[in-house]
């Protein structure tokens, strides 16, 4: 049985940050237990394919040569020794080391060598035969430094380039050789599919920095080593939360799963569908949308049952109006001011119109008409610093503008308060709670020919309001009377409520504010999917529902 032991250091004696580095290293494998080299291997684990991600060898390199190691192995190792040492907080010791490494690469620039770095000694012209050599032997390639490899920034190569502009040149070299790698990630997860194999390295070929690694690869007889053994899992590559391809991911896996049960290549999906091969490739690798027509196509040459071509097209529609509703919601205007929004609006509304916000084109005016629908209500949801009392305030100022007569209640601070000396404006209630006599009172001279609507910011507050009884009479029957309800709340609050907050839902219309829960939709009467929700919160910009199972993105005036 092996005795766990210590591994040797290397020596640094010109590297302090490295070496504390690599001494952490080591002092987090002791915390661990001291695992062999195969045991941090096996605790990374193997790929989709089988390869081993990190191999011991590589990972014993990284304990006791005097050099940086990769970033993506480090991490990795890292992870898998402060699982096994159950540290609390995995994620901050692999952001602690990553610190380190910084340090340490900004070492190594520092006491690099005017060119030491930049220009390599070997000759270009043989990098397209040890591209291959080093790919089949799993080690990393190695940037040859050419002239014409990537200013990425603009940088030089130059003899009498400055110190500064040299060490900018090791920078890029290391995310240049994470690109290749990145490349050789790619060739592996398509190497059984040849047809999309030969697009990926015509596409990689167009750029004369990568043909030479596109030839060596194309010409290989074996798949290359798993892309993450060269380094490739860096936060630089990771891309930012977007849901509409949510949408999309699952039209994707029904069309592959339909695809590879059958054992088609795109190839034989061309001959089949009449669909260039292509154009599958595009829309499979750069998980675009399929025109609708070719999945007819693919619907038909799969003789699909008819529940499977209902779930098929079903995805396709979902997608599809994921995709757009998306781009309509980023093409929305930034911000518009009221008075800009109010002059959009139809001269001919009704008098208790309410003015939510602008479209996408930026030339037409949306709200709801409270005399008319389910109920006199009208709901505004959204998560805090969504824009929620702002838009409240728009509503007030145009119903104000139309003649209607307010009540406002704002039992935290709210800008809505700020209307309270406005003309039209009744009463404004500042306090946790609304007395049922008081309120009544107030509301008594309200008729069809001079109505009167109450604006409640932070309504959930006020969900047990003494005066609970009449809000529910207006849901119910503010038609009759005059009334007519605006009702913002936080989304972060959706709870059942009983009383009259409850039933106030089931005027199924409203404005959802940079929605973050699909539970949101709820609030104005429609389901949202998840197209719609878990982007940022923008101050101002929301899907409105009028009532008519449809969704609009709005531009909120100010």
């Amino acid at each position: 049985m092996a005795v766990a032991r210590p591994w040797k250091r290397p020596e640094l004696p010109d590297r302090p940050i490295l070496k504390k580095l690599n001494d952490q290293l080591h002092d987090l494998r002791l915390d661990a237990g001291l695992p062999s080299a195969r045991f941090i291997r096996n605790r990374i684990g193997r790929d989709d394919q089988g390869c081993w991600i990190v191999n011991h060898q590589a990972v014993l390199d990284i304990f006791q040569n005097a050099e940086i190691p990769q970033l993506g192995r480090l991490e990795l190792i890292v992870e898998a020794l402060a699982e096994s040492a159950r540290l609390g907080d995995v994620s901050s010791e692999i952001d602690r080391f990553k610190r380190l490494w910084k340090l340490a690469f900004e070492e190594t620039v520092a006491q690099a060598p005017m060119q030491g770095q930049i220009n390599s000694t070997a000759p270009a012209s043989a990098e397209a035969a040890n591209s291959a050599t080093s790919l089949s032997e799993g080690t990393e390639i190695q940037d040859d430094g050419d002239t014409d490899g990537p200013p990425l920034t603009g940088s030089t190569t130059n003899a009498d380039t400055s110190t500064e502009s040299d060490q900018s040149a090791t920078h890029f070299d290391y995310a240049w050789e994470s690109l290749k790698s990145l490349i050789i990630h790619s060739v592996q997860a398509l190497w059984n599919d040849k047809d999309a194999l030969e697009i990926f390295l015509g596409v990689v070929r167009r750029s004369e920095n990568f043909a030479k690694l596109a030839d060596a690869m194309e010409g290989m007889g074996e798949r290359p080593a798993n892309a993450t053994y060269y380094g490739v899992k860096s936060k630089e590559f990771e891309r930012g939360y977007s849901p509409a391809p949510l949408e999309l991911s699952a039209l994707h896996d029904c069309l592959d799963q339909n695809r590879v049960k059958r054992k088609w290549s795109f190839s034989e999906m061309e001959d089949r569908t009449g669909v260039p091969s292509s154009a599958w490739i595009r829309w499979s690798t750069r998980q675009e949308l399929p025109e609708r027509k070719a999945l007819v196509a693919f619907a038909s040459a799969a003789r699909l049952q008819l529940d499977d071509r209902v779930l098929l097209l079903g995805l396709w529609d979902a997608a599809h109006d994921a995709l757009q509703a998306q781009k309509i919601y980023e093409s929305l205007p930034s911000s518009i001011s009221f008075d800009a929004a109010w002059a959009m609006h139809d001269p001919v509304m009704q008098k208790m119109w309410a003015l939510a916000g602008i479209g996408d084109d930026g030339s037409a005016a949306y709200g709801a008409d409270l005399s008319s629908g389910l109920a006199p209500v009208f709901m505004v949801a959204g998560p805090s610093g969504s824009g929620r009392s702002t838009a409240l305030v728009s509503i007030a100022r145009a119903l104000l503008a139309s003649g209607t007569k307010l009540v406002l209640a704002a039992p935290k601070p709210s800008p809505l308060r700020e209307l309270a000396e406005r003309d039209g404006v009744i009463s404004c209630f500042m306090q946790d709670d609304l007395k049922h006599d008081e309120l009544k009172n107030i509301l008594s001279v309200a008729s069809l020919e001079e109505p009167i609507a109450i604006v409640i910011d932070d309504a959930e507050v006020l969900a047990e309001c003494d005066a609970w009884h009449l809000l529910n009479g207006i849901v119910q029957h503010g038609f009759e009377e005059g009334l007519a309800l605006v009702v913002g709340r936080d989304e972060d609050k959706i709870m059942p409520y009983g009383r009259w907050l409850g039933n106030a839902q089931k005027a199924c219309r409203g404005l959802l504010l940079s929605p973050q829960k699909i539970g949101a939709g709820d609030l104005i009467g429609i389901k949202i999917g998840s197209s719609f929700v878990g982007s940022s919160v923008i101050p101002g910009r929301g899907w409105l529902h009028l009532g008519d199972g449809k969704l609009l993105a709005v531009t909120v005036p100010w």
